[in-house]
């Protein structure tokens, strides 16, 4: 079985740069597959690979200066969701674009999976879905607003536009792991939001600790890796990926007549060029090609 590890951690790094060759030598030596970002402020990312390399890498990861408290989730996978290894220099962790959001400074009071429900359901709770308009699409809370914004960087203007909704409310904010809420909390703290809360360990740990029947979550939740989504029990949802538009879509959408692997599907067949969809015929004709050759192309999806 591969184990698959979702991980971020908020420190100051002096030479991130320096951190990235060792990590990649380990990663090759265990045969770990995904992707990690670090920065100046931390670390992030999701990783798969044998129970013993992926406890080493954790390992590795805690010995980095202010990662010892490190924390990880982790969930099974039939077969590994990755095709390489990829450690990335960046500037931010999660891009939210707000340089004066520090989340090792102050974030939102955490609530545990078990408490979850008892807060959202407050007449003076309002429960704000902080993911991108994609991954809500196939789930999210019940009740819960959906900003439907395409990336985390437009969060700070949705909710300069949307903040008087919520005069007198508490917030309760999630997102799938934790990370987006470290952030989106800080900046509502800074925004002078006194009552801010958020999922510790988000959709993934209440997933994993909640049971079904007591659950207030409905759908799939999209994860950043070849399983698409997952449900209750951290158990592998139905999704494949659109590789042109890297959005969710069901089995069944799969047998719409706007579906091409590798070119478009019913949710970006109006909105790419023909000349787009030419280039991205070219490029699944390559990754064939490259494919039964035994080898792997450079523009596989990983």
């Amino acid at each position: 079985m591969t184990v698959v590890a979702a991980l971020y951690h908020f420190t100051r790094f002096a030479n991130p740069d320096a951190l990235r060759a060792p990590i990649l030598a380990l990663c090759a030596e265990e045969g770990i597959k995904g992707s990690l970002l670090v920065a100046a402020e931390g670390v992030n990312g999701t990783v798969a690979g044998p129970r013993a390399g992926v406890d080493r890498l954790l390992v590795h990861l805690r010995s980095l200066p202010g990662c010892a408290t490190l924390e990880h989730k982790e969930s099974p996978a039939a077969e590994m969701p990755f095709g390489r290894m990829k450690v990335r220099l960046k500037k931010e962790i999660v891009t939210m674009g707000q340089p004066d959001v520090d989340p090792t400074a102050s974030v939102g009071h955490y609530v545990a999976p078990k408490d979850w429900n008892d807060l959202i359901t407050q007449d003076d709770v309002v429960v704000i879905d902080t993911r991108n308009d994609y991954e809500v699409a196939i789930g999210t809370f019940q009740g819960a607003i959906d900003p439907e914004t395409k990336s985390f960087g437009e969060f700070p203007a949705w909710w300069e536009a949307n903040k008087d909704r919520f005069h007198n409310k508490r917030v309760a904010m999630f997102c799938t792991g934790g990370i987006r809420c470290e952030k989106s909390t800080n900046y509502l703290i800074g925004q002078g939001v006194e009552d801010v809360f958020h999922l510790k360990g988000g959709i993934l740990k209440y997933l994993e600790e909640v049971p079904a029947d007591d659950s207030t979550w409905e759908g799939e939740c999209f994860v950043f890796d070849g399983r698409v989504s997952i449900g209750h029990g951290l158990t592998e949802g139905p999704h494949v990926l659109c590789h042109a538009c890297r959005q969710p879509v069901l089995p069944e959408d799969t047998k719409r007549p706007e579906f091409e692997d590798g070119v478009s599907c019913h949710l970006c067949y109006d909105t790419t060029s023909e000349d787009r969809k030419t280039r991205f015929r070219e490029r699944q004709k390559q990754i064939a090609l490259s494919a039964a050759r035994g080898e792997r192309h450079f523009g596989a999806h990983s």
